[in-house]
Parts: C-alpha cells; sequence; structure tokens
C-alpha cells in the first residue's frame, strides 16, 4: 500500500469535512441558544427583578455575570464566525484560532459555573445544561484538537495566507 502525497491530501476533505459542518453549525447554534437562553430573562421582568434594590430577588453581582456571560458569549459568537471564514479559505491561522476558541470555551464554561455558584450558592455548580455543554465540548477538544495538532490533511490545506519564510522583506531605496 502506497502512502498518498501532500498534493492527495491537500484541500477540505476526508475527516475536514466532519470539522467543516461543526464550523458552520456552531456559531447558528450559539445564537439560537444564546437567544432562548436571554431573551426569556429580559422579556419577563427577571432582569428587573433582579437588578432592583429591595426586590426579594435582587443580587447585586448577578447583574454582572449576565452582562459578563453576554459579552463573552457574543466573543464566542463572533471568533466561530471568523473560523468559518478561515475554514473556507483555507487559512493557515485556522488550526490555531479553532483549538484557542475550543479551549477558551471550556475555561468559560467552569469559570461561569463557577461565578454563578458563588454568587448564588443555592444553584449547583455544574446543572444539567452546564454539564452537557461541558461534556460536548470537551468531546470536541478531546477529538479536535490533536486533529488539528498531527493531521498531515491539516498541515498542507490550512496554509493560505501565509508570508513565505524564505521571502524576506525589501526596502524600497
Amino acid at each position: 500500500m502506497t502512502e498518498p502525497n501532500n498534493s492527495d491530501l491537500k484541500g477540505l476533505g476526508g475527516w475536514l469535512i466532519l470539522v467543516g459542518i461543526g464550523v458552520v453549525i456552531n456559531p447558528i447554534r450559539l445564537v439560537i441558544v444564546s437567544v432562548l437562553s436571554y431573551k426569556p430573562l429580559f422579556e419577563s421582568g427577571a432582569w428587573e427583578q433582579i437588578t432592583t434594590v429591595g426586590s426579594g430577588f435582587y443580587n447585586p453581582y448577578l447583574s454582572y455575570v449576565i452582562i459578563g456571560e453576554l459579552v463573552v458569549n457574543s466573543i464566542i459568537i463572533l471568533a466561530s464566525i471568523y473560523l468559518v471564514y478561515l475554514f473556507f479559505s483555507r487559512h493557515y491561522l485556522f488550526p490555531k484560532v479553532y483549538i484557542s476558541v475550543v479551549v477558551f470555551s471550556l475555561v468559560f464554561i467552569v469559570t461561569d459555573a463557577w461565578l454563578v455558584s458563588i454568587i448564588i450558592p443555592d444553584i449547583p455548580l455544574f446543572d444539567p445544561e452546564t454539564v452537557g455543554e461541558f461534556i460536548r465540548v470537551l468531546i470536541t477538544a478531546s477529538i479536535w484538537i490533536p486533529y488539528m495538532l498531527v493531521s498531515k490533511r491539516v498541515r498542507v490545506t490550512f496554509v493560505e495566507k501565509q508570508a513565505d519564510k524564505n521571502t524576506l522583506p525589501h526596502k524600497n531605496t
């Protein structure tokens, strides 16, 4: 059996098709989950109750956590949209940005759960939704981070817009 050469591996094929499907679906999924999570908070009057001093649900720190979640989730959504561009343009930064977004998401899930458990001690550290999301991202990280790091297909596909290391910048004199 012959080993495929680099030209056979170059392109968005093989296991990268699964990565691509995930990269395309993820920003859509994140927007839907964010809207379903935060829209009721603002439409039901709950936001006013947790931010109004004297309300039975008032917590001076909870609004900061919610705003922080919205900001970080928005950044993750924007990074996920950027990943779609990097993936389909076969940009050399795709593997690094992909790994960074996955690792950041794992850290954010744990940090957010920890902060909420400090602010509202009655809430368990990991509710079912948090556990589900953590497991989903952990499985993604366990499969695709090693793939991004060792795959020959990844190495020969994501090379666009990379400066030629043999070309030195020249001065206009």
